[in-house]
């Protein structure tokens, strides 16, 4: 049995839950959340996908994953166990994002009414006082690491930070998240909780690095894989990269994530992406690795290492970064930690650091940007 497939204009997130309330209803099409109406759209997909959420191509390399109904609720279920119970959202991520469609789907499964941003520009001042308007007994919301930082900084404002205080739960995913700013929020009283998961995952399904729900973890070869309800279908259109990603072993179907990652105790650790990885000198060097050490220096929080190509080395990191960077005094921080072939080349600074609409940075921008340096 089939579906229609409608797209639905992600710049209305109040259209996007009422489409998606009927799609997870199976009483009509299934959806797929857009800014543009996309081209090339099947007429129908499988009865049993409900949505349809394309990836923000932060690699260059943007996909569309298939969801069942049962992977989206599976996911909002065990959020909500891992929360407290359902409460009150609010959504300040896009529409068309899977961290944006969680917000609405963990709203329809709490039979609450969330509260919506209108897309574009985020402001923090915007977000309290469209807090403010909650009424739920417990409250929560999802961000990305640049809105958590405007909101802290915000936050200098007591009734800023009281309406902050008022939250739950604030989840805090889509990349890393530098750890000063972790501290800055539990310093403040904030109650912030890192996930890590994907559009394959239904979303966040590992909070503060365990595993949610019935949620399984485990690291192969090196590579985080996942197993668990919220799986999606696999990649619209693309039998060859499901067949790929989405694997059966031990009696289980698995997501192979192509992050890098360790776990101790029972905690993930997310070292890096398979794909950030260079050979510098011959010696294998994670670009996210030397992204997290550049992170730490003064000035360098939101930088982003990026490959150049050298006739020397091979290839070799470059940060990209808003601020001021000591190029010295970073070449030796990670000269000591990870060795001389992982030191950066050169630092480049740039007015405003290029983001996908997910808040990602723009790889693709980035790699472009430092060629021409």
């Amino acid at each position: 049995m089939t579906r229609p497939l409608v797209a639905v204009d992600a710049r209305d997130p109040g259209a996007v839950l009422v489409a998606l309330r009927v799609a997870l209803s199976a009483s009509g099409p299934a959806i797929l959340p857009a800014i543009e109406k996309p081209a090339g759209l099947p007429a129908s997909l499988p009865k049993r996908v409900a949505l349809v959420v394309q990836t923000s191509g932060s690699s260059g390399e943007p996909k569309r994953v298939a969801l069942s109904a049962d992977a989206v609720l599976a996911s909002a279920g065990a959020s909500s166990a891992a929360l407290g119970g359902p409460g009150q959202w609010l959504l300040a991520l896009p529409a068309q994002y899977i961290a944006g469609v969680n917000v609405l789907v963990r709203s329809i499964a709490a039979q609450t009414e969330p509260v919506l941003l209108p897309p574009g520009h985020f402001d923090a001042r915007a977000f309290t006082t469209a807090a403010a308007t909650m009424d739920g007994e417990l409250r929560f919301t999802s961000v990305v690491p640049a809105q958590l930082a405007r909101l802290v900084d915000a936050a200098a404002d007591r009734g800023v930070l009281a309406t902050l205080r008022g939250f739950e739960r604030i989840l805090v995913g889509g990349q890393a998240v530098p750890p000063d700013l972790l501290a800055r929020a539990d310093a403040i009283g904030l109650r912030v909780t890192r996930t890590y998961g994907s559009s394959e995952t239904a979303g966040g399904c590992v909070y503060d690095g365990v595993p949610i729900g019935t949620a399984e973890v485990r690291v192969t070869g090196g590579e985080v894989e996942i197993s668990g309800p919220m799986l999606a279908e696999g990649y619209l259109g693309d039998p060859e990269r499901t067949a790929r990603t989405f694997v059966m072993s031990d009696r289980a179907r698995w997501y192979r994530t192509g992050d890098t990652g360790t776990i101790t105790d029972g905690v993930l650790s997310v070292t890096g992406r398979r794909d950030r990885v260079i050979i510098s000198g011959g010696i294998k060097v994670s670009l996210d690795e030397v992204e997290r050490i550049a992170r730490r220096q003064p000035g360098l929080a939101d930088a982003v290492a990026v490959p150049r190509d050298s006739a020397e080395w091979g290839e070799v990191p470059v940060i990209v970064s808003t601020g001021a960077a000591d190029l010295a005094a970073l070449r030796a921080a990670v000269t000591s930690e990870l060795g001389r072939p992982a030191a950066p080349e050169e630092t480049i600074r740039v007015g405003g650091m290029p983001l996908l609409e997910s808040g990602k940075p723009d790889l693709v921008a980035l790699r472009a940007l430092v060629g021409t340096h």
